[in-house]
């Protein structure tokens, strides 16, 4: 394969980073006021390397000696990502107008996290893994203090950096060990030299790495930084937070889990088991009390990884297959979410977080209370919404894997949840009404809401056989 077969293999990072970097240049010398042109291209940007997914991108074999691979697997979690962020970058201008002050390098940094997100989907070496990781965190710290006014902004930033700093610590650690037991960190070499024996240091390593990983989609016990950094980043950036990098977090732990340590599939699978439970348990009763909806949504993420979690605990095709499709759904429930509560503002149009705030929607805002009750309902996994179909095809994974006592388990965590869903419902519907919130007349907000919601409802169920397919495939690419 050539050099520039190889280039083609990488189109979308390509697309990404070259597109930020004239971007980047564009709002230095233009400054603010081209912030709204900039956002525009970042969305097709976004958009153009998801279709250079169709060409040699989407599964063309291997590249650069095997640190970089174009695959199936990685072109699924791909396009969600990038889908995820087009729609996080458009619909925070109007957000910031009226709030902060937008600058035109926001959109530039969910450009490079993107790319980030990307290498981190098909990285096949511990040194592409951690580039792209590194890539997408440094961004992150930088979004989440994006808020100069904002001092809980700043406060999320240093937070996200500081832990983030000690998670990058424990990843490093985690590879040093891996390698130093090896004497190699593509994947491939890895998994060899454990089929060919497990010793005491490759398990510490192993620990370590999924230690370190386990920070970047917050599962217990690595969690702590979710509901202070979602509350206090900028709502549009905890849309970003709460969608993108999970999927390409998640997509990088399936591989580095199935590939690079498939032969320790029986070690490794108590780490997820156990990270999986704790996820749903803990997510569900610390969100229980919450006041703030922000910091609910941040626990219900917590809680979704955990269900997530259990189709990458069964170790097999069909796991992997779930855990994708999950993650699709998750996105999708997730930005309709997000979308909600950046319609939450007072009669002076500032922002307003607070749960009791949603007494009596229903009366003031009718077709946002019904969004509400879509996503609450969809999220707790209640048919016939499609988050229920998601936690299906993870129980039924963990069933056929003859993870019987794991789905149960989860079946009953689940139960948990759905009291802090409904706590929001019937706050809408039934309590005594609050001041009304300001009316919104955000086109591309209402819009999102509107199509996630036609997505996770019932006519949801039209596009599973498509789904089903792309994420089947994706999971045979590992395996095959």
């Amino acid at each position: 394969m050539t050099f520039l077969q190889q280039l083609a293999l990488t189109a979308p990072e390509l697309i990404l980073s070259t597109g930020a970097i004239v971007l980047m240049l564009v709002a230095a010398w233009a400054g603010d006021k081209a912030t709204r042109p900039i956002t525009i291209l970042t969305v097709f940007l976004l958009f153009a390397a998801a279709l250079s997914l169709n060409g040699p991108a989407g599964q063309g074999g291997s590249a650069f000696y095997g640190l970089y691979v174009a695959d199936a697997f990685g072109a699924f979690a791909k396009i969600i990502v990038y889908v995820a962020a087009a729609v996080c970058v458009a619909v925070a201008p109007r957000w910031f107008e009226a709030n902060d002050r937008l600058r035109a390098e926001y959109p530039v940094i969910i450009l490079l996290a993107a790319c980030g997100m990307g290498m981190m989907a098909s990285a096949t070496d511990f040194l592409t893994l951690y580039i792209g990781l590194e890539l997408q965190s440094l961004a992150a710290y930088v979004l989440a203090s994006f808020s100069q006014k904002d001092s809980r902004s700043a406060e999320a930033g240093l937070k996200y950096f500081v832990l983030g700093a000690l998670a990058s610590g424990i990843l490093l650690y985690g590879i040093s060990l891996l390698y130093g037991f090896t004497g190699t960190t593509h994947f491939g070499g890895v998994a060899s030299a454990i089929h060919a024996g497990t010793s005491l240091g490759l398990i510490f390593g192993m620990v370590f790495v999924l230690a370190g990983l386990a920070f970047k989609i917050a599962a217990v016990p690595f969690h702590m930084w979710t509901p202070d950094v979602y509350e206090g980043a900028p709502t549009p950036v905890t849309m970003v937070f709460a969608t993108a990098p999970k999927v390409a977090a998640v997509a990088l732990l399936v591989r580095v889990s199935v590939v690079a340590l498939g032969p320790a599939t029986h070690q490794w699978q108590q780490i997820i088991t156990f990270a999986a439970l704790a996820s749903i348990v803990l997510g569900a009763a610390g969100a229980i009390g919450q006041s703030n909806i922000k910091r609910l949504l941040a626990y219900s993420s917590i809680n979704n990884i955990g269900f997530a979690l259990i189709g990458l605990a069964a170790g097999t095709q069909a796991g992997v297959a779930a855990i994708m499709s999950y993650m699709a759904i998750y996105v999708a429930m997730t930005l309709g979410s997000f979308a909600c509560v950046m319609q939450m503002r007072d009669a002076e149009g500032n922002p307003v977080e607070t749960i009791a705030s949603l007494s009596g929607l229903s009366r003031s805002r009718p077709g946002l209370a019904a969004a509400f009750a879509v996503f609450m309902f969809s999220l707790a996994g209640i048919p016939p919404l499609l988050g229920f179909y998601a936690k299906f095809l993870v129980f039924d994974a963990a069933v056929a894997a003859h993870l019987v006592p794991l789905a149960a388990i989860g079946i009953a965590a689940s139960v948990i949840g759905a009291f802090y869903y409904l706590k929001v419902i019937k706050i809408i519907y039934f309590d005594e009404p609050a001041a009304p919130y300001a009316a919104s007349a955000n086109i591309l907000v209402n819009g999102v809401i509107a199509v996630t919601a036609l997505l996770v409802s019932p006519l949801g169920y039209l596009l599973l056989k498509p789904l089903a397919l792309y994420a089947g495939a994706a999971a045979q690419a590992l395996f095959g």
